[in-house]
């Protein structure tokens, strides 16, 4: 199943002021991506209609989680302990995590049953949702992508995200891996953004490579795109007070 690539720049190319609020959407983006890798990574597992129980339990996803952070990071560990905004908000959303993986055990765990349709969209959208139930007031994390690419309603991105992948993400000149962030309003407040491209890899093309137009296992027809085409944006929102 899809596992899109993510490039994080060091956050040293911006200004001072804007560091500490870009570090903290890069963070949330990384732990993100460490978690859904897991469920896109045992896809197989996932859907073995032989096996009941298949070990990955809340507990142990979380643990696979904050391992692929680390590594991401350079091997630092985040603080889910602090009283932060970093630290609270990285505590929600692996709180997040770990309450989406105990609320779908009995789905995974099913025998019997091929695709379970608990696949790495529906994991991230879902992780998503209850990050914003909790910390809504001053953050929020979506998993977007241009207009033409959207298959559920509820990832489509708003006016300034449409905006910024038309003209930055998907420019040509634009780097490919580079991030986008600005000052900008999120549901009409002050808000820092951050828009962190992903790109289709060799497994993401099942589902959204060719013949276009195909059914995927999903049942969505597929995209006909091709490796390395931008596929998805996290979209990070830090509100402002």
């Amino acid at each position: 199943m899809c596992g899109l690539s993510l490039v994080v720049p060091p956050s040293s190319v911006l200004a001072d002021e804007t560091v500490s609020e870009y570090d903290i959407a890069i963070d949330l983006a990384t732990m993100l991506q460490s978690a859904r890798s897991i469920i896109g990574g045992n896809q197989d597992l996932i859907n073995d209609p032989t096996l009941g129980d298949k070990g990955l339990s809340a507990a142990v996803v979380r643990e696979r989680a904050l391992e692929k952070f680390s590594a991401a990071k350079g091997g630092a560990m985040p603080d889910l302990s602090g009283d932060s905004l970093k630290s609270r908000l990285l505590k929600a959303q692996v709180d997040a995590i770990s309450k989406v993986m105990t609320e779908h055990q009995e789905t995974i765990n099913q025998p019997g049953i091929a695709f379970k349709g608990f696949v790495p969209a529906v994991f991230a959208r879902l992780v998503n949702e209850e990050f914003k139930r909790t910390m809504g007031e001053e953050a929020e994390v979506k998993v977007t992508a241009p207009p033409e690419l959207i298959r559920n309603r509820k990832a489509r991105p708003d006016e300034w995200e449409v905006e910024a992948i038309r003209n930055k993400l998907s420019a040509p000149d634009w780097e490919k891996g580079a991030i986008f962030s600005a000052e900008a309003t999120g549901n009409g407040r002050p808000a820092f953004r951050v828009l962190v491209p992903e790109y289709y890899s060799q497994g993401c093309l099942a589902c959204h490579g060719s013949p276009k137009g195909e059914l995927d296992i999903t049942g969505y027809p597929k995209e006909g795109g091709n490796l390395g085409d931008l596929g998805g944006v996290i979209s990070v929102t830090l509100f402002r007070k």
